[in-house]
């Protein structure tokens, strides 16, 4: 079992917590996209970014002087979005490390996707941007099925805890190849079921840790999870869609 998640806009450097233990895997494709964006103007990036001219400044120079192979954070350390402090793998057990090392892979815009212990440097490049690379118009064309297929030569069960932004590098690319079950976690109101996005990636983050804390081999072990008021809901689920619904007060 592969566990996708998606990764966070803000990151930060730490090369001291965990070494890097490897490259990622698509690096040659990154280099292909640093080299895009080293050729981009500064107003052409920021209208990429659609950011203030605060944080377009930062990431600018972040390109100027990016190394893509040295001075490396692993990746569960270099996002600091709320899904990855909700995880807080800075806390990890060695157990709970290795766990995350074997089953968990962060999906990215400039790095395709990326391994826990993966070094990386930070960047700023959402996979829906529209940049266009060659004959594709996008970052979905450019990475094509790179990412479905790194993911599927590794594992014949994929748990999607990814957004749809994100997920959909796998899903449109043959997910009958694999047993690809997506996790929900909602709220009722007024019959309905709804996301909201900060208490998504809270859950998600924590359904991490819960993994990795519980050594979850077996995806119906899944459905045991009951943090943050969520509870598993077989009358909303079935055997691709796992929803949990948060409990009312």
């Amino acid at each position: 079992m592969q566990i996708i998640l998606s990764p966070a806009k803000k990151m930060k450097v730490d090369t001291d917590s965990f070494p890097c233990r490897s490259l990622p895997q698509l690096l040659p494709k990154t280099e292909q996209l640093y080299e895009r964006l080293r050729g981009m103007s500064y107003q052409e990036l920021k209208a990429l970014w659609k950011c203030s001219d605060a944080i377009a400044k930062v990431n600018l120079e972040r390109l100027e002087t990016m190394d893509l192979r040295r001075n490396l954070t692993p990746a569960i350390l270099a996002y600091e979005g709320i899904q990855y402090q909700y995880m807080a793998p800075g806390v990890f057990s060695d157990q709970a490390l290795a766990y995350v090392e074997e089953h968990l892979r962060i999906l990215s815009g400039f790095y395709g996707v990326l391994r826990p212990f993966d070094g990386v440097t930070p960047y700023r490049l959402e996979m829906q941007a529209k940049l266009s690379m060659g004959q594709g118009k996008d970052l979905y064309s450019f990475w094509g099925d790179s990412i479905a297929e790194t993911l599927f030569s590794e594992t014949d069960c994929i748990l999607n805890l990814a957004s749809k932004e994100y997920s959909r590098c796998v899903s449109s690319c043959g997910k009958d190849r694999v047993k690809f079950i997506t996790v929900l976690f909602c709220e009722r109101k007024e019959g309905k079921l709804i996301e909201k996005g900060t208490l998504c990636k809270m859950a998600r983050g924590e359904m991490v840790r819960y993994l990795a804390e519980h050594q979850i081999q077996d995806p119906e072990q899944i459905r045991d999870f009951h943090r943050l008021g969520y509870r598993f809901s077989p009358e909303e689920s079935n055997d691709t869609t796992y929803t949990f619904i948060k409990e009312e007060p």
